[in-house]
């Protein structure tokens, strides 16, 4: 059970603030707000959604995705954050587990997540 004063704070953070609805094994494109000086630019980062934790305010997903050279790069990022321009869902993975750590130990075919079929309506 929560204070009603943290209630009400982590009310007033998400004001605001649409999150689309995504899990682990779904492709993200994250744009993030980066400062540079004195000027702002956005900058897409895309990847694996690895993990989603926690809850409210404080809640947290980490993005993986290959950078240059075959090495694997990793950020979490604060859901709620100010940063974060936009989060758009590429594709929906079908994983039967909610962290996917294990794909930092693969490479390659092996690192696969295969996409999740759609009920037709």
């Amino acid at each position: 059970m929560k204070n009603r004063y943290i209630e009400a704070f982590e009310k007033e953070q998400a004001e605001g603030k649409t999150v689309p609805e995504f899990r682990a094994g779904d492709t993200l494109r994250v744009a993030v707000r980066i400062k540079e000086g004195d000027k702002t630019r956005v900058q897409n980062f895309e990847g694996v959604c690895i993990s989603v934790r926690g809850n409210g305010t404080g809640k947290t997903f980490t993005v993986r995705k290959m950078g240059a050279n075959n090495i694997g790069v990793e950020r979490i990022f604060p859901i709620l954050s100010d940063s974060l321009e936009d989060i758009t869902v590429l594709r929906r993975g079908r994983v039967r587990r909610a962290k996917l750590y294990y794909l930092r130990d693969r490479r390659g075919k092996a690192a696969r997540i295969k996409e999740l079929k759609r009920a037709k309506a």
